[in-house]
């Protein structure tokens, strides 16, 4: 199981940062980082860790992080 530390930005709808970890301990670790370093615009930024056995997984479970709101929209019809 991969760990993979996401930084969004809500009002941009834009990934900012991702990181893939072997360990949950360390991108636990790298999450309180990344969340001090984003405090002023926590209203905005979102900083998660989410598990899957692949990135093409997260892609399929999670792609509002990975894809634009057009592509999003265009993916329901």
């Amino acid at each position: 199981m991969a760990h993979f530390l996401l930084v969004y930005d809500r009002s941009a709808g834009k990934l900012l940062h991702e990181e893939q970890y072997q360990s949950r301990a360390d991108a636990l670790r790298s999450r309180f980082v990344a969340e001090a370093e984003h405090r002023q615009a926590a209203n905005n930024v979102e900083v998660v860790v989410l598990s899957a056995r692949s990135r093409e997984d997260l892609l399929r479970t999670h792609a509002r992080y990975f894809r634009s709101l057009a592509e999003l929209a265009s993916r329901t019809g």
